[in-house]
């Protein structure tokens, strides 16, 4: 008899509680975004230990979280019936920024490191898995660091959330990967007051623009490109907006006093793109950054335009301008 679609769940769910409680002997502290893997990885880390042994840990990203993140979180943590604490993250990740966009970076060294200087004994459970480039390396214990659903797609997990009952966190920038504000400015953090607070004011607003209009979206970012001297706005939003709609946006984010322009994206655009001399000279390092990191979350069809960097600064890239590609 052909075993049913819930036996063969249950199936992956009892797997995974038998390998946390075969790798975790004593507490275990789970890198806490409240999105679908990191609310996984939590659920079955408490029915593997239970929630004596299990602590949440969220990295707050001061300006670059978003307003609806903090007490998301929290109530994603009451649902799970968890402990909670918060850790700051924005310094190490101010810090990355400085040398251009890298989000691999800022995983490693500005959440997990901040989730493993909690404890320097207990292991750190990810929410890694097979659609995204750390799970994608396969490797399920690193260190302290352990990827308890790192053989299982995204297909797969969101079978399991509805399977189990999870609720996870919501903010309204992606059906797909949401987070921090940060990754959305695609170019250098030389000046907070500047860089940094165009890319965390103008998502906030859109945001709220959109939950104003009841605008229900697969995908809603402002990304900020530009020169160091002048921040440029695209707006990205699916469905797309409606002329008026448009036109509104495009008025209270060009309010904003240190964004320069603004441009709500509805046409395939190309993008002009400085790397790094490493980068420049790695076609394949350069396909990857681009569909892993910059063609992820645009509303549009995106290409891009290379050019080498003499900014001894600049560690990756910097998207420092776009033209409209009606090709």
């Amino acid at each position: 008899m052909q075993q049913s679609s819930e036996g063969r769940i249950q199936e992956i769910v009892d797997k995974i509680v038998l390998d946390i409680k075969t790798t975790v002997q004593g507490k275990l502290l789970v890198a806490f975004s409240g999105g679908e893997d990191s609310s996984l990885a939590a659920f079955l880390s408490k029915q593997a230990l239970g929630k004596d042994r299990v602590t949440l840990v969220t990295v707050d990203w001061g300006p670059f979280t978003y307003n609806a993140a903090k007490s998301g979180v929290v109530e994603a943590a009451r649902s799970l019936d968890l402990d909670l604490i918060f850790v700051d993250g924005h310094i190490r990740q101010s810090q990355i920024w400085r040398h251009g966009p890298s989000c691999n970076m800022c995983t490693r060294f500005a959440k997990l490191q901040s989730v493993l200087d909690v404890d320097h004994t207990s292991y750190i459970a990810t929410g890694s898995n097979l659609s995204d480039s750390w799970g994608q390396n396969g490797i399920k214990i690193n260190g302290r660091l352990y990827s308890p659903l790192i053989d299982l797609d995204k297909k797969t997990i969101r079978l399991l959330i509805e399977y189990l009952g999870i609720k996870p966190m919501k903010i309204g920038e992606s059906t797909q990967r949401e987070g921090c504000k940060l990754k959305h400015l695609l170019k250098m953090m030389i000046n907070f007051s500047y860089h940094g607070k165009a890319v965390s004011c103008a998502n906030e607003i859109l945001l709220s623009f959109l939950k104003e209009i009841n605008h229900e979206t697969l995908l809603a970012n402002v990304k900020i490109i530009g020169s160091l001297s002048k921040n440029i706005a695209l707006v990205n939003v699916l469905p797309h907006l409606g002329e008026q709609e448009s036109d509104e946006i495009v008025r209270r984010l060009s309010a904003i006093d240190v964004i320069d322009e603004v441009h709500v994206l509805k046409d395939p655009v190309k993008l002009k793109v400085l790397a790094n001399p490493g980068l420049f000279n790695e076609s394949l390092a350069r396909t990857r950054v681009f569909q892993g990191f910059i063609q992820k979350d645009f509303a549009v069809p995106v290409s891009a335009e290379w050019y080498k960097s003499s900014n001894s600064r600049l560690r990756t890239f910097q998207v420092v301008g776009f033209e409209y590609d009606n090709r």
